[in-house]
């Protein structure tokens, strides 16, 4: 047995990745545990479609039938999306769940994973996982943090979720040398809001530059990836201190009914959702459709040199 026996790639895109030519990955989990069917039907298909507009090829990733798949035809798009025993898949669970044949939606960590095994260096998401409130008693600290420190795939994103701790994050990320670039931003972008009060050591003011920067990461032999803050467009953008109190309330729920570990997550962007009355929701929409944008036009800059 050898990789080939678990990876599948969609053949459109192992040409592309044959030719050199621009490739960006998406995640699953946001189809299957972080929107409702069916909207996130048309989502799946309109961040897909952004990805070709913009000149790149689009690997939606999941865990289906055993394999590890690159790339998901309409009726797999529309298993992740319907989302009836599709698990959460992070690093810990890939192994188990090719060996048990279940269905797996994979999260940051995971996506990173395979794009990685495919040859994919772009990924387009909503926000990474971090640091959870609450830590130092919890130990809660997402995998997505130790995937980038190690896996070579550059991650474009909203920065982290406001759920987290966002200053622990970034420490975390500097203990393990991950560059953190902001794109036309000085701070980390905070999910649905534009700014959090955290500065970044690098303002990169075009995609070309991130992805000269992520070239010469890699020449050079720097093992990890690295994590492109790209803010959530201003017409969508959500007001911070109205967010925190949301965020500060749904964490006080989670923990009054002690839910931790991978149920924290999707537990706290639907009360989120909820307290918002939907429009964080549009804006999480938003934020992912500008990512996979921003992350194509990385990608593109990346394969002309």
């Amino acid at each position: 047995m050898n990789l080939h026996d678990y990876l599948s790639v969609a053949p459109e895109i192992a040409d592309a990745l044959a030719a050199g030519k621009p490739v960006v990955a998406l995640e699953s989990t946001i189809l299957s545990h972080g929107m409702p069917y069916p909207e996130n039907v048309e989502f799946a298909h309109k961040v897909e479609k952004i990805v070709r507009e913009e000149g790149a090829i689009p690997a939606t990733t999941a865990i289906i039938g055993g394999k590890l798949k690159v790339g998901l035809n309409d009726e797999e798009l529309l298993t992740m999306c319907k989302a009836e025993n599709v698990g959460k898949v992070s690093r810990r669970d890939v192994a188990v769940y090719l060996a048990t044949g279940q269905t797996g939606a994979t999260t940051v960590a995971t996506t990173m994973i395979i794009a990685s095994l495919a040859g994919i260096r772009f990924f387009a998401t909503g926000g990474i996982g971090g640091v959870h409130r609450g830590a130092e008693r919890t130990m809660d600290i997402s995998a997505d943090l130790q995937e980038l420190a190690n896996t070579p795939v550059c991650v474009v994103c909203a920065g982290a979720k406001s759920i987290l701790d966002l200053g622990l994050t970034l420490e975390y990320l500097e203990t393990y040398g991950v560059p953190v670039l902001g794109l036309r931003t000085d701070e980390l972008p905070a999910f649905y809001c534009r700014t959090s009060g955290y500065k970044l050591d690098y303002n990169c003011q075009d995609e070309e530059t991130v992805a000269k920067i992520m070239k010469t990461k890699w020449d050079v032999g720097l093992k990890g990836g690295a994590v492109v803050g790209n803010p959530i467009p201003e017409q969508y953008a959500m007001d911070p201190d109205y967010m925190n109190k949301i965020i500060d309330q749904a964490v006080a729920q989670a923990n009054a009914e002690h839910i931790h570990g991978k149920a924290i997550t999707p537990f706290l962007l639907a009360h989120i959702k909820d307290m918002t009355g939907g429009s964080s929701f549009a804006a999480n929409l938003e934020l992912a459709y500008n990512n996979a944008r921003a992350c194509s036009r990385i990608a593109c800059a990346y394969a002309k040199l």
